[in-house]
């Protein structure tokens, strides 16, 4: 693998589930990823300070009431939280990331055709689609799912890969 690709996780609805985003993680780890986006319904700080050693950057969604407390504790793990919608460039490929719940900025996001990629969460169904020049992607989700989701963006290339966590008794995961 070329040192100058870079690995993104991407990551949604995790709802508080910490036993399931401390397996996104590891699946993180193991296929390289150096840094995370988070597309909200986070859940609570201890899903937050799971990623306290790994870069991730975080927006809210539309369960996530306790928006100071989300904020002071992604803050205090020294990540990234960026309110209601997230943009950064990272190896010359422009990111937004946002909830989704608020379709008519997700609409108005996706329309504007400043992104090469667009991450979103909310609907829990992973999906990946191109609208115009930009990949559309939602990792799906932790919760009210038959398997939670998570993706694997690989930079500059835009690559993207989705996998399902597995279940405790199984050993690896899947695309």
């Amino acid at each position: 693998m070329s040192t100058n690709l870079l690995k993104l996780g991407i990551i949604s609805d995790t709802h508080g589930c910490v036993p399931e985003t401390t397996k996104a993680i590891r699946l993180f780890r193991k296929h390289g990823v150096q840094t995370v986006i988070h597309c909200g319904d986070i859940g609570n700080d201890a899903v937050v300070k799971a990623f306290r050693s790994l870069e991730t950057h975080f927006v809210l969604g539309n369960l996530d009431a306790d928006e100071e407390m989300l904020q002071a504790a992604i803050t205090g793990t020294g990540n990234h939280f960026h309110g209601w919608c997230g943009y950064i460039e990272k190896a010359g490929i422009r990111i937004a990331f946002m909830h989704g719940h608020q379709e008519e900025r997700f609409n108005q996001e996706v329309a504007s055709g400043r992104w090469d990629l667009l991450c979103y969460g909310h609907t829990h169904v992973a999906e990946l689609q191109k609208k115009g020049t930009t990949w559309l992607l939602n990792p799906g989700a932790f919760i009210r799912v038959e398997k939670p989701t998570v993706a694997v963006v690989t930079l500059p290339e835009l690559s993207i890969e989705l996998f399902t966590l597995k279940a405790s008794g199984e050993n690896s995961e899947s695309p």
